[in-house]
């Protein structure tokens, strides 16, 4: 049987009435599931229906102006709900009562790419018959739902539909530790035998990623246990999720983004080790080619003084054996640094 969604838009007369039936400004994605939770995509362009056999999700862009606006025309909703809907948020939250459950999740920028991607944050508001969210970019997982529906997979409910999306959010995280993680692998080989070039502003990048990575998952995991334990009684089963599982895979994945970020983190280290043990190597090598012409430097000085005595002035050979002089002093220095083991070092 159809059943009404409880004040979709805001009563009015004359000219608001008019606005409210018209479609929901900022609105860039709609699907309408039926009883057999198939969903059915909506047209953005034009008003969304009040009657219906099953739920909707509504999804709003918060870069349109006038978003805030139509997210407060839904009346069915808190206003608590409606306010985090359509405000800056770049804090993981989650509250809930009798009648609606909202907050707000990360995700990964979609369109972002190289070593590092920029993490994204979903508003979300969800009843019995509507999910509402809001977010200012594309994000992985939201696009990655929204394909499946129009692939026409089936949804029990609302709480099935938010299970996804985080189980989404989870997955695309994992592939991204995953690609992380192939990377430290490229990066350690090189390490190992020693390829030239320096790898420590690619470890940066990747310890930076696994780092915030990290923080979201802990909050994450942080607010599925504090939802969990405040809401084990709740009466309204339909808007509770598996927060057990969820839990878990959170868990899980934690320790592995924990894990590429220690990789990153001693990777570095050695890249630096690897770079100090270069310079150094350059620094002796400089060190014995100054050692090694220093007496002729020394000899050099002397012959070159304006001053009279000098040995050799007035010899018709001076400057060749002043030349022999410097060659055998630089010589035998040579000799001595080979015979004392320190070039072979």
């Amino acid at each position: 049987m159809a059943q009404e969604t409880p004040n979709m838009h805001s009563k009015g007369s004359g000219a608001d009435a008019q606005t409210c039936s018209q479609a929901l400004p900022g609105l860039v994605a709609a699907f309408r599931f039926h009883a057999n939770g198939i969903g059915e995509e909506l047209s953005t362009d034009q008003p969304m229906p009040d009657h219906h056999d099953g739920w909707l999700w509504l999804q709003f862009d918060l870069q349109d102006p006038r978003t805030p606006k139509s997210v407060q025309s839904i009346s069915v909703l808190p206003a608590a709900a409606q306010t985090l809907l359509v405000e800056a948020n770049n804090q993981q939250q989650l509250y809930a009562n009798e009648t609606c459950t909202y907050g707000v999740f990360a995700d990964l920028v979609d369109d972002s790419n190289g070593d590092a991607k920029d993490i994204g944050f979903v508003q979300f508001a969800m009843t019995e018959t509507l999910f509402i969210s809001s977010c200012r970019s594309r994000l992985s997982a939201m696009d990655s739902v929204r394909d499946l529906i129009r692939s026409g997979k089936k949804f029990s409910g609302v709480a099935a539909l938010v299970e996804i999306i985080f189980e989404r959010v989870v997955d695309s995280v994992d592939d991204y530790a995953k690609a992380l993680a192939e990377n430290l692998d490229d990066i350690e080989e090189r390490i190992l035998i020693d390829e030239p070039g320096d790898q420590r502003a690619t470890l940066g990048h990747i310890r930076r990623a696994a780092i915030r990575l990290n923080r979201q998952i802990a909050n994450s995991l942080s607010l599925i246990h504090r939802f969990e334990h405040e809401n084990a009684r709740r009466e309204k089963l339909s808007l509770r999720f598996a927060t057990e599982r969820l839990g878990q895979r959170l868990d899980w994945l934690n320790s592995e983004i924990a894990a590429v970020r220690e990789r990153a983190h001693v990777l570095q280290e050695e890249a630096m080790l690897k770079t100090a043990d270069q310079t150094n190597r350059h620094l002796q090598v400089l060190a014995i080619v100054a050692t090694v012409f220093l007496p002729a430097t020394l000899i050099a000085g002397i012959f070159g003084m304006n001053v009279k005595g000098l040995p050799l002035t007035a010899h018709s050979d001076g400057f060749l054996w002043s030349m022999v002089i410097l060659i055998g002093a630089s010589g035998l220095v040579y000799w001595l640094l080979k015979r004392s083991g320190i070039l072979d070092r």
